[in-house]
């Protein structure tokens, strides 16, 4: 398994923050142990992306915000059918910041998630009411990208989002799976992975890098 030596191909890491693990808000069990993994392809990739979930204070995506919720509820929000979350990756907390081991001054840019008052985003490439795009496709194209290897957290939640779209933008895209956690709640990692694979995401299996 190794990242692309060319400008055809992208990484990107997807919300490798402090609350996505052990110890966090919203912890990922072992999301902590794929970062030196990680930090081994961010030095191979020719193009690197980092993503950021970053929610203002009383965020609707938060169970909190809404009288009577629970993490899990599905309200509408915004027009939109939106998953409760607790209160995570709050603007400038320690909770939204990078997990400390990770290399994130070796990304070309970052790409915060997640910002807008009305609603939640999930994927790299759009908000959740998949429209309104996050300016991520623009900036590789512009890149003279074709490509793009995803790795980070959580796999069935914005890794298998962000990958379903960059499939559906006509990126050839690949999953690293020993470079993912997953949160499998109620059966969502085989719900995520069976929607990659009808999109045409690869999900790579191949060992570690040498």
């Amino acid at each position: 398994m190794t990242i692309a030596t060319t400008l055809t191909e992208a990484l990107v890491v997807v919300d490798l923050q402090n609350d996505f693990c052990p110890g966090g808000a919203l912890p990922v069990r072992d999301g902590d142990a794929i970062v030196p993994l990680v930090n081994r392809l961010l030095e191979q990739a020719a193009v690197r992306v980092l993503t950021q979930d970053w929610h203002p204070v009383g965020h609707p995506s938060f169970a909190a915000s809404h009288a009577g919720a629970a993490p899990g509820d599905r309200p509408i929000v915004g027009g939109v059918e939106q998953t409760l979350w607790p209160v995570h990756c709050v603007q400038g907390t320690p909770g939204a910041m990078f997990h400390p081991g990770l290399h994130a001054d070796r990304a070309d840019v970052v790409v915060r998630k997640g910002f807008r008052p009305e609603i939640d985003s999930h994927s790299a490439f759009f908000e959740n009411d998949r429209t309104t795009p996050s300016g991520l496709d623009g900036y590789l194209r512009s890149r003279g990208v074709r490509g793009v290897a995803i790795v980070g957290l959580a796999l069935d939640v914005c890794v298998a989002a962000s990958a379903v779209d960059a499939a559906r933008l006509g990126y050839a895209t690949r999953v690293i799976l020993a470079a993912c956690r997953g949160i499998d709640v109620h059966g969502s990692l085989a719900a995520a992975t069976g929607a990659m694979r009808s999109a045409g995401v690869v999900l790579d299996t191949g060992d570690e890098p040498s």
